[in-house]
């Protein structure tokens, strides 16, 4: 099988964000890294509650929910055919609903895996190796497809010049820098630091600095001063989600770097697919998560007692304010993003989800 992470960093392999193995789940826990520690999850519950928890954040949860429905075939290993079944739709549906905001793709790629599992049965096969190795596929086909976006975002670029980013891109970042280097451009980084829990320092800057980029950390508060003095030519993120109607749902922050990014004049590409299920920014329901975050770093309380937290997970940023929208099949305005699923069925539309 031909492997999509290949000239990845080390948080972007299938292995090290969550992998399913001997009755166990291990994944990642991204809340500590670049410390490397490993959660293990024993049932696919403990793996639903770790997706719950933020244990694993970005795309991770659309690598550890097929790899606990890895772990649901193994719990139900032995069982009837249809008990099998029925136990990994069960499954599935614990896990699908981890968080709010990742239901509808992890709804699509557990249903792959229950899908995976229903040919084994019914050709008289243990669903465990079939499940598993969909659970790969499922993240090849979504890294290969990552790439292209990739290749069209880079084409944005200049062959040297200074891009911002915002949050933890995940696949996109990896690939984009992946492409970068095939390029040979000269690409110097600032990863604001993405409080509370610091992707950009933790995630975006390491994952650059182990594929041997220039990276500078900033806060923040930071990014209309850095725009203005260090003359960046480009900001882009990824998105939780990109609505038809071209709102897109990213990491609280992005939308105020959306704003210094088009008051200073530079262009803002976010990088994802549009999604059928988001027709426009009132089907979204921003996640609220617990306050207390904000009253503390990495664990070490900076509020006083008395004082309280807000912590809205995402922000929205509207259309004028995005310069394109860079996916698989190119890169598209915010006001033209229906166009992306022209002369595609329902069923591939559904799949463009993971």
């Amino acid at each position: 099988m031909e492997r999509q992470d290949e000239g990845m960093a080390f948080l972007l392999q299938y292995e090290n964000i969550a992998w399913y193995e001997n009755g166990k789940v291990r994944i990642l826990d991204r809340r500590v890294y670049p410390t490397v520690k490993f959660v293990e999850c024993s049932t696919h519950q403990e793996v639903a509650q770790a997706i719950t928890d933020m244990v694993t954040q970005s795309c991770g949860p659309y690598v550890a929910a097929p790899m606990g429905m890895a772990l649901a075939a193994w719990e139900c290993r032995g069982r009837k055919g249809d008990e099998q079944l029925t136990y990994l739709k069960e499954a599935a549906e614990t896990i699908s609903n981890a968080r709010p905001t990742t239901r509808a793709r992890l709804q699509i790629v557990c249903q792959q895996c229950v899908d995976a599992a229903e040919k084994a049965i019914t050709e008289g096969r243990e669903p465990l190796e079939d499940v598993f190795t969909e659970a790969i596929e499922i993240n090849n086909r979504r890294y290969a497809k990552i790439a292209k976006a990739a290749d069209y975002l880079v084409d944005m670029m200049p062959y040297r010049g200074k891009v911002m980013t915002q949050c933890f891109a995940e696949t996109i970042l990896g690939a984009m820098l992946r492409e970068i280097k095939k390029r040979n451009l000269d690409i110097k980084l600032f990863c604001p630091e993405t409080r509370p829990y610091f992707q950009g320092a933790r995630l975006t800057a390491t994952v650059a600095r182990d594929m041997g980029f220039d990276v500078t950390l900033i806060t923040d508060n930071m990014p209309a001063f850095v725009m203005k003095n260090e003359g960046i030519d480009l900001f882009t993120s990824a998105a939780d989600a990109i609505c038809v109607d071209g709102h897109v749902v990213n990491k609280v922050g992005t939308y105020q770097i959306a704003i210094a990014a088009k008051y200073h004049g530079i262009p803002y590409f976010v990088s994802g697919k549009p999604e059928i299920d988001h027709p426009t920014i009132q089907s979204v329901n921003i996640e609220m998560r617990d306050p207390d975050f904000v009253l503390q770093a990495m664990g070490v309380r900076t509020a006083a007692e008395g004082v309280k937290g807000y912590y809205p997970s995402f922000d929205i940023t509207p259309p004028h304010l995005v310069s394109g929208v860079a996916t698989d099949r190119g890169i598209y305005s915010p006001y033209d993003l229906a166009r992306y699923f022209d002369g595609m069925s329902m069923a591939e539309m559904k799949e463009l989800m993971v």
